[in-house]
């Protein structure tokens, strides 16, 4: 893992959000599942939903940086690709009926910055390494 970006980043990235994750469910006792309105966990917003994405997307995360460079690779272009989209249509449901896992602002810059840093790291490192692993 020390000689792979890719591992590292989806390493300390899952764990994070496996945090983030577990740390919600502490912040919204009694909010809707679905709630377009969640509570605030530090400055982002969260509801049970929300919290679960956050357990799945960690743990994917987590479970391709323990693995292999190229299974880092993928996941993190998969989850910074989904991100993106994320962060890109959380602008437009902020305050609406549709933003059924209660974004606010604060997550949208959080997964837009996720994003950069996992498509950056994943579409510019290991390149050799993934490389030689199809051979």
């Amino acid at each position: 893992m020390r000689t792979s970006p890719n591992r590292l980043i989806a390493t300390i990235f899952g764990a994070v959000y496996l945090l983030v994750g577990v740390l919600g469910f502490f912040v919204t006792s009694g909010i809707g599942f679905f709630a377009t309105e969640g509570a605030n966990l530090i400055i982002f917003a969260v509801n049970p939903l929300h919290n679960i994405i956050h357990l799945a997307i960690g743990a994917a995360l987590l479970y391709a940086g323990m693995n292999s460079v190229t299974l880092s690779k993928s996941v993190n272009t998969a989850v910074g690709g989904v991100y993106l989209l994320v962060g890109i249509v959380g602008l437009f449901l902020v305050g609406s009926s549709l933003n059924i896992i209660a974004l606010n602002g604060a997550d949208n810059v959080l997964h837009l910055a996720s994003a950069v840093v996992l498509l950056g790291v994943a579409l510019s490192q290991d390149k050799a390494a993934v490389a030689s692993a199809r051979a």
